[in-house]
């Protein structure tokens, strides 16, 4: 009985926080429209975002390459279709891959990150010192936040793009005798501006979840060094949630209907 008491409670103060999530949401967009923007916090936050996460979402990226390769190298010239690996490659990894698992990346980096520094100032009172500064939190911390993820992520994204092909392009002419210009050959027959763009869509979208659900979940800290941590495990584990929620509905969006990366 204790148990589901307590799991009713957590989901009801886990509706709770996203309630206060999409309410951040408003007063960012109020925020953003009315130019409140600290630039020296926002290009800190750029350096976080971006230079300080690129290894690791190349590192990912370049292996999810070369994996995806493996497992359709072997099927493709079973049935005489090798010449189609370098486009098959280059479309799951712009539409779905790289935006997709560059975000996890991000999430897990710095929306744990986010969703800690804010909660350790909010139960420190960190924040109530801001207000009796007349410093808005909101234009401090959360909008140079959700600006940077908003900016780095698309170029993340598209530098993994790059790493993960070059990552698939190694793979399949080393084990599997597929010669660069073959490979980029199909890239070229299958990839599409409109396929590129969603891409750095997503990636947008994305960013702005990351940003805002960590802030947001800081933002609502409670309970010492302990609500510090579930509010980080939290924030994380609900970022990825709408990450893949969002990209379901972006997916839908963007692709519904049938056609074919080939025709012009």
């Amino acid at each position: 009985m204790t148990n589901r008491s307590s799991t009713i409670n957590g989901i009801g103060i886990w509706l709770q926080r996203s309630l206060a999530a999409l309410f951040l949401t408003g007063q960012v967009v109020i925020h953003l429209l009315k130019a409140k923007i600290h630039r020296r916090n926002t290009l800190e936050q750029m350096a976080v975002v971006g230079p300080d996460s690129l290894a690791i979402a190349l590192v990912t990226a370049a292996f999810v390459g070369m994996v995806f390769t493996i497992q359709v190298a072997r099927e493709f010239l079973y049935f005489g279709a090798g010449q189609a690996v370098g486009g098959v490659l280059a479309l799951a990894l712009t539409r779905e891959l790289a935006p997709v698992l560059t975000a996890v990346v991000i999430a897990g980096r710095v929306g744990s990150a986010f969703a800690a520094e804010i909660g350790t100032m909010r139960v420190t009172e960190q924040i109530d010192a801001l207000y009796v500064l007349k410093t808005d939190p909101i234009d401090y911390l959360v909008i140079p936040r959700v600006i940077s993820c908003c900016l780095m992520l698309p170029i993340l994204t598209l530098l993994s793009l790059i790493t993960g092909m070059i990552g698939g392009l190694i793979i399949s002419e080393t084990f599997y005798g597929i010669s660069q210009v073959v490979f980029l050959d199909s890239i070229q027959n299958f990839l599409q501006v409109w396929d590129l763009c969603t891409a750095l869509i997503k990636s947008v979208v994305f960013g702005a979840l990351v940003a805002i659900i960590g802030c947001s979940w800081g933002l609502t800290t409670t309970g010492g060094a302990k609500g510090v941590g579930q509010s980080t495990t939290t924030a994380v584990v609900t970022a990825l949630l709408a990450i893949f929620i969002a990209n379901f509905f972006l997916s839908w969006l963007m692709f519904q209907g049938t056609g074919s990366a080939l025709v012009e």
